[in-house]
């Protein structure tokens, strides 16, 4: 009983810390992205290893009369993300830029 009790504690106590952590710099965040496409970019090719290694193996024990596996999807060079301004040039509204003709009696 002390156990899950103790157990219990730390778990609350864990999830306020987490809550109290500031928001991540552009820096952290750009570095974050980063690493979040490498990681897609290496599935990518994890997987296009084990298809050309299915497809060797579908051809070692190929039976007559049966199709050619599919062919594999090559992946293309790993192409890191790039940084999107937030600060993009807005246009001012067309009404605030005409001067307010005066009102006829």
């Amino acid at each position: 009983m002390k156990k899950i009790i103790a157990f219990f504690i730390c778990v609350f106590s864990a999830s306020t810390v987490l809550a109290m952590l500031p928001p991540l710099t552009p820096e952290q965040q750009a570095a974050a992205d980063l690493a979040k496409a490498k990681t897609a970019y290496g599935d990518k090719v994890g997987g296009y290893k084990l298809c050309m290694i299915q497809n060797t193996l579908a051809n070692r024990f190929k039976v007559a009369g049966t199709p050619a596996p599919a062919a594999c999807a090559e992946v293309p060079p790993f192409v890191p993300p790039t940084a999107v301004s937030a600060a993009a040039p807005t246009a001012a509204p067309a009404a605030a830029a005409a001067p307010a003709a005066p009102a006829k009696k």
